[in-house]
């Protein structure tokens, strides 16, 4: 205690005590005495006041003229915004008269029969139906891994509980596999020139970054499709990756589910139909 009590009682250590008691009895203080050096300290203080207050005057003169180019730079966002929406309305009322067209003119050559079908299996047209919905998200801590067999022991990724694009693949392939008739992917519509990919942490879906969680919607015999999935290969790699890494995963069957036209189908080719098959 007597530390303590000899520190609270001098907090100022005696040889700076010393030394300023020593200065003090000197004469020695901390202002200038001579007069040229009390005029060189007034015109420092004199230069400094100056500086702030001009550079004061100065902020607020260029306050108002920040703020209304960022107010333009607003408004010019939000107009360029509404032109933008306004020109991808046009687009798919043009895409969708287009795709008319298109299905008109395939059913007046004779290939009524086959045109739905085409249609359902490309991606052009929408389509509902039951079928599976399963949901894939990360895990609650996306960095921990857990123990046991490593199913993406070949990746090369260190952060085991994100989902990856190679895992959206597996899934997606053991869809189609498990008797799937159509799919999408937080809405994108998947079709047989689709591509999953990664751009960093991203998950690209035909060069559209998608965000988890990841809703997979899956058209076909519902019942059927739910249970060849999950005993398939790619369903036990999926269920791997919940026991080991905590990614989340969900699957249920569903009554009706309804899928958009995929937008980027373009018909490149096309000859006419004989009415006894296409080639």
């Amino acid at each position: 205690m007597s530390l303590i009590t000899n520190v609270m009682d001098h907090s100022l250590d005696d040889g700076y005590a010393e030394a300023a008691a020593r200065k003090q009895s000197q004469g020695e203080g901390g202002m200038p005495k001579t007069l040229r050096a009390k005029l060189g300290l007034a015109v420092g203080l004199v230069l400094a006041a100056l500086v702030v207050t001009v550079g004061a005057a100065q902020a607020r003169v260029a306050a108002p003229v920040v703020a209304k180019e960022r107010q333009e730079l607003i408004d010019r966002i939000d107009r360029e915004t509404k032109s933008a929406d306004k020109l991808e309305g046009s687009v798919d009322k043009l895409r969708d008269d287009v795709s008319a067209r298109q299905r008109a003119a395939l059913k007046a050559s004779g290939g009524s029969g086959q045109v739905d079908l085409v249609g359902v299996l490309s991606g052009a047209t929408a389509v509902h139906g039951p079928g599976v919905k399963l949901v894939v998200n990360d895990a609650k801590e996306a960095s921990t891994g857990g123990d046991g067999s490593n199913p993406r022991e070949t990746s090369g990724f260190t952060d085991t509980g994100r989902v990856r694009d190679r895992d959206m693949q597996r899934v997606v392939n053991g869809l189609w596999a498990s008797g799937a008739e159509a799919i999408s992917i937080n809405g994108q519509r998947l079709t047989a020139l689709s591509a999953i990919r990664a751009a960093g942490d991203a998950i690209l879906v035909d060069n559209k970054p998608l965000v988890p969680p990841y809703t997979v919607l899956a058209v076909g015999d519902a019942k059927k499709l739910s249970t060849r999935f999950q005993n398939s290969a790619d369903g036990l790699y999926l269920h791997a990756l919940d026991d080991n890494y905590g990614i989340r995963t969900g699957i249920s069957t569903e009554s009706d589910i309804r899928l958009p036209a995929a937008p980027s189908v373009i018909v490149r080719t096309a000859e006419p139909s004989t009415g006894k098959g296409t080639s």
